[in-house]
């Protein structure tokens, strides 16, 4: 079985967890080791969703569903449910992938230098599954001067008053 390993906070349905003995004394979070079935996870992700989150790989520009998408709610990893970023701070940046100036909380996400493709960029993960989501840079609007380009395929949205449905 081909297996990857990620710290998480909460369990998950499809994920094995087993308590991580070096967690920090007097944390209010432990943190877990998981076991993600990869090959349970390729069923149940579409070729794009799965070459985007465990590839690192990027969607065509304008081509993904939230790119032009303005409704009111919360988008969320689609490997592990964790809410991300808030439509409040999504914006048409131009550059044909949804732009966020803000996340959530910064612990809901983490920042990698990325020198592939012959650039230096900085990968935005998923803190809690490890899920590539995109990259951020420092173009975006006042007060954060961030852009957060994030793929679609690494996203779901949950509308703003409807309980978010749970994958746990």
């Amino acid at each position: 079985m081909n297996t990857i390993y990620r710290n998480l906070s909460i369990p998950m349905r499809h994920l094995v967890l087993t308590r991580n003995p070096l967690f920090q004394k007097g944390s209010l979070i432990r943190r877990m080791t998981v076991e993600i079935d990869k090959e349970e996870l390729k069923k149940r992700l579409t070729p794009l969703q799965w070459h985007v989150t465990q590839e690192k790989g990027t969607e065509r520009p304008f081509s993904g569903c939230y790119n032009k998408f303005y409704e009111k709610g919360t988008y969320t990893c689609i490997i592990c449910d964790q809410e991300l970023f808030s439509s409040d701070t999504k914006y048409d940046s131009g550059c044909g992938w949804p732009a966020f100036n803000e996340v959530l909380d910064q612990g809901r996400v983490k920042l990698t230098k990325d020198t592939s493709h012959d650039m230096v960029r900085t990968e935005v993960t998923c803190s809690k599954c490890g899920a590539h989501l995109g990259h951020v840079f420092n173009d975006g609007p006042k007060p954060t001067r961030k852009r957060f380009c994030i793929n679609s395929a690494s996203i779901n949205f949950h509308p703003a008053g409807e309980e978010k449905k749970t994958t746990s």
